[in-house]
């Protein structure tokens, strides 16, 4: 074939070469603009969804028939199997009462008044997790607290919770085990109290102890 046949045929192909890595181009960028647009709605639908007390976040409108799309994302992303408030009620924070990070090289204490634990016609609990959500490993085997744990109260009949890497002394039985870095606490109450549905329970924030 000569030179002069073969250059039309060349041009069509490189044409077709041209167009293909054009449309793929074209895919991949609208991939990449539709996470970032998801994500972004993902983040205004959680502004609207959460509620904010003494750095806890919380919600009260996951798990009921009709819900958004966007919001059915949200808890399948952050919150899976959530179940309507009047089942129960999570909080979660990864912050102190100051608004820093949680962070296992400092103690905390979790100090619920006298008459002050979460009200819940079940049970509740607070469970550690380390920054990726998993269960901390320790020696004592205990990823949370609450009813079910053995919290010894106070003489007032107030209750501390002590949030660290190492045992408090005398205070074993209120201690939950802390990483060595950054951590997440989330608070549970099944079939919860009229306060908490209706939002007048505060839970207590979690104090740095100097």
């Amino acid at each position: 074939m000569s030179t002069q046949q073969s250059s039309p045929a060349h041009g069509r192909i490189g044409r077709a070469f041209r167009l293909a890595v054009d449309v793929l181009l074209g895919i991949l960028a609208g991939i990449v603009l539709t996470l970032i647009a998801t994500n972004l709605l993902l983040f205004v639908e959680a502004k609207s969804v959460y509620g904010t007390v003494n750095s806890w976040s919380y919600t009260m409108k996951a798990g009921k028939p009709g819900h958004s799309l966007l919001l059915r994302a949200l808890m399948a992303d952050q919150l899976p199997a959530t179940n309507v408030a009047e089942e129960s009620v999570y909080w979660l924070t990864a912050k102190d009462s100051t608004g820093q990070k949680l962070n296992g090289q400092h103690d905390y204490l979790m100090h619920f008044p006298a008459g002050g634990l979460p009200p819940a016609e079940a049970f509740w609990s607070l469970t550690m997790t380390d920054a990726k959500k998993a269960l901390v490993a320790n020696p004592t085997n205990r990823y949370s607290v609450g009813d079910r744990s053995g919290l010894v109260p106070n003489a007032d009949g107030s209750t501390d919770i002590y949030i660290q890497n190492t045992a408090p002394a005398g205070h074993e039985s209120n201690w939950l085990p802390a990483p060595t870095g950054a951590f997440i606490l989330w608070l549970r109450a099944y079939q919860p109290g009229k306060t908490v549905l209706d939002g007048t329970y505060q839970v207590p924030p979690i104090m740095e102890v100097k």
